[in-house]
């Protein structure tokens, strides 16, 4: 295991988000303009609060999905993956009314620099996830739970990033992005381009998972609501996001000589050879193995065996797993 793995599962490291796209919305009536945009309900959020969501298409596709930061006097940071940015900068070019609120890009104003492991946030341990306080550069320091593990996101002016990460580097191990990919299939969270895109439903993703809590049943209209309610309260999807744990013997990541590695997109086929799903992100986990993202269909239960071609002609078998991962070695 690489050391600033261990280090974010039993101490603490960082890894830098500046690709990260951020949004702000200001405006009296900001909030009313998001809540009609977003899945969660951001009506609720006082500042220091925050939330996950979703941006929708209207007939309920992932467009992108956010986490909302309420700041004072009203303010909003919106803050999306890269590959997402530019869907949400050109849904909020098309519906964002001017005269309710204004919003602009603000990602070349900050970095993001997110320190994870059980002992990152026991500074913020009074912060829900989401919620924030001001930093004195200006940015803000916010609890994000997108590694499945306790997190500060750092939110900071370019001036300050680097004096941050040179600071950060004398304290703890930096992650590298196979690394840190690691730990976010781990955490079972989807990544936006290859997890979902705007041809996946949000329940397809697993976005009313309860411990991603990206959607509120309970709110107002939004763009795509009439598609989230029905599957909720009237239907299904017909497969869901879900994860595998592949049977072979683990590959150390990197060691691709020999390997049994299946590919992204790969068809999964029940036993019965019946088709099972479609395989997504995939990492080799040094404490589960080969695991994967998979949209495995309804009829697969939990517990079951799925197989998958593992890209030299053969088969590699995998037990479908609840998400996220427990990372108890067994």
């Amino acid at each position: 295991m690489s050391a600033a793995y261990e280090a974010a599962h039993g101490s603490k490291a960082f890894v830098v988000r500046s690709d990260r796209v951020r949004i702000e919305f200001t405006g009296p009536k900001a909030a009313e303009a998001l809540n009609g945009l977003l899945t969660n309900d951001i009506a609720k959020l006082a500042p220091g609060m925050g939330c996950y969501a979703a941006a929708l298409t209207p007939k309920g596709k992932v467009i992108a999905d956010v986490r909302v930061f309420a700041r004072d006097d009203g303010r909003f940071v919106l803050d999306t993956s890269a590959a997402a940015g530019p869907g949400l900068l050109a849904m909020l070019r098309k519906y964002v009314n001017p005269r309710l609120a204004t919003w602009r890009d603000i990602t070349a104003e900050f970095g993001d620099v997110t320190v994870l492991g059980p002992f990152a946030a026991s500074d913020f341990a009074s912060l829900a996830a989401y919620g924030s306080v001001a930093a004195n550069d200006g940015g803000f320091i916010a609890r994000v739970p997108d590694f499945g593990l306790p997190a500060t996101a750092m939110i900071v002016r370019p001036e300050f990033l680097e004096g941050t990460i040179r600071s950060l580097r004398a304290e703890m191990p930096e992650l590298d992005s196979a690394t840190a990919e690691v730990l976010r299939v781990e955490a079972g969270r989807p990544l936006w381009g290859a997890d979902m895109d705007e041809n996946t439903l949000a329940q397809e993703a697993a976005l009313d998972r309860a411990d991603l809590g990206a959607i509120s049943f309970d709110k107002g209209c939004y763009t795509g609501q009439e598609t989230v309610a029905r599957v909720h309260f009237r239907g299904h999807v017909n497969r869901t996001l879900r994860g595998l744990r592949f049977h072979a013997p683990p590959t150390p990541a990197g060691d691709t000589a020999g390997a049994n590695t299946p590919v992204p997109r790969s068809a999964l086929r029940h036993p019965s050879q019946n088709p099972a799903g479609e395989l997504r992100s995939i990492a080799h986990s040094p404490r589960l193995g080969l695991i994967a993202l998979a949209y495995v269909r309804k009829e697969v239960a939990d517990g079951e065996v799925v197989e998958v071609d593992d890209g030299h002609g053969g088969a590699l078998g995998a037990t479908v797993t609840a998400l996220p991962f427990s990372t108890t070695a067994t």
